[in-house]
Formats: C-alpha cells, structure tokens, sequence
C-alpha cells in the first residue's frame, strides 16, 4: 500500500503483480517500467519482474489496518482478471473490498471478457468501483462487457488515448476519465478527441475527469482543458 500520485485515486493496494501485454494501449505500460526500477530497489515484492503475474496473499490484510476512510486504486501493478490470476484468489480480494464498505475501491482492467464471466461469482458492494480501459475504438467492446457486470458503479478509463472515441455509448457508465500518454515514447493526445467526449460527457450528464495531456513531460503540460481543470467524480458514490 502506498500514497499515489494519481489524481482520481488517493492510494494504490496490489494484492497482485506483473501483467502481460494485450493491446495497443499497453506498449508504453508505465507499471512495467515502474517494476524495473522497484526491483532494481531490491524490493522483494518485484524481485520476478513483471511478466511473472504473481499473488500476495499477505497483502490481503493491510486494508483492515486503515484507520480512516480512503479511495483505493487496486492493483495499479498489474490486472485482477488476467488469464494466471486464479479466480479463488480473487474472490479473497473481494471479500476483503466487502469487508470494507468504508473504503472505495476501484479496479481497473483490459481483460473485460473474463470480468464479464466471472462477475456473478461475486458480492459486488456499492463500495466497489469497476472500470475498464479502452484506449482506441479497436477495444470499444471492452465498455459492452462492463456493462454487463453486476457492479453499481462503472468507470471508463480512456488513457492512454490513443485514437478518436467519436460518439461514444455512455449508457450505464457513471465516470468517464481521459489521460494522454506520457514518458519518452508517449504517443501523441488530439485535443479534437478530448473536446468530443468531454461534449459527450455532457450531453450524458456523465461526470468527466481530465486527467492529463500527457508528453515527455507531463507535469509542464499539465492537465487543463479549454481553461479550467475537470476532478468530476460518480454521483452515485458510496456510503464514504
């Protein structure tokens, strides 16, 4: 568990680790890249790399010890449906999230056909946040599949957007973030792709959060869009 830096979340849990690459949006993975250098730290947690997909089952216990409420991002390391995570291992991450109703946990995945088949094998609390992300009209199923799930709030994470999202379906969706690529290799963010869906957020009455432009440098781009900043969030949020 540590302080993130990610501007929706407060915190990152990763009860998991490693990932493998299934799309357009995972060349510049910025968790494989942050993997190399923890366990070029020595950190035991990373010693395998990432391409091993491994489970922590002692992480488990660490959201029991919070003494406050937080906004949890779960598994910012690797991705909770990948093919080697085994489904029991993950009914124990979801129980943990139930036994937590004060927390807000939310999960992020690409892998939305397997959340799709697995999502009635679990307690979905109002505490639990579902997402996927979908970088490029190439992955729009990905948003069909998570509308499906049995989760009550259901997020898009259109980062790294790499390509126009032009009339995007937002039904049932309650979150939409947008965020360009950033480090050395960042494939380039259309300012025409995010005023569209920013306008289809609208349209939608769909909370819009602008997460970053993105770049070889993202803190000099910053993230304000036509003017001012979006930290729009679900209306529907839970009991925190």
């Amino acid at each position: 568990m540590s302080k993130s830096s990610i501007e929706w979340t407060e915190m990152t849990w990763n009860p998991t680790t490693g990932c493998t690459k299934i799309s357009a949006g995972c060349k510049n993975c910025y968790a494989e890249i942050m993997t190399r250098r923890l366990k070029a730290m020595g950190q035991e947690k990373y010693k395998d790399g990432f391409k091993v997909v491994k489970v922590h089952p002692d992480s488990l216990k660490v959201p029991y010890t919070w003494k406050s409420p937080k906004v949890v991002f779960v598994n910012s390391m690797s991705d909770l449906f990948h093919e080697k995570i085994p489904v029991e291992f993950i009914k124990d991450v979801f129980k943990v999230m139930n036994d937590n109703p004060q927390h807000i946990f939310q999960l992020l995945t690409k892998r939305a056909e397997r959340l799709l088949e697995l999502s009635s094998e679990f307690y979905w609390s109002e505490n639990i946040w579902m997402g996927v992300s979908v970088e490029n009209a190439k992955v729009i199923d990905r948003i069909d599949f998570l509308r499906k799930t049995e989760s009550k709030i259901k997020f898009l994470s259109l980062e790294p957007l790499i390509g126009p999202l032009t009339n995007l379906d937002l039904e049932n969706i309650d979150w939409v973030i947008v965020g360009g690529e950033s480090g050395h290799k960042a494939r380039p963010m259309k300012e025409k792709w995010v005023f569209e869906i920013r306008e289809n957020c609208i349209r939608n009455n769909v909370p819009f959060f602008f997460k970053q432009w993105g770049g070889k440098n993202k803190k000099k781009a910053g993230r304000i869009l036509d003017g001012k900043t979006y930290d729009e969030m679900p209306v529907k949020e839970s009991s925190l």
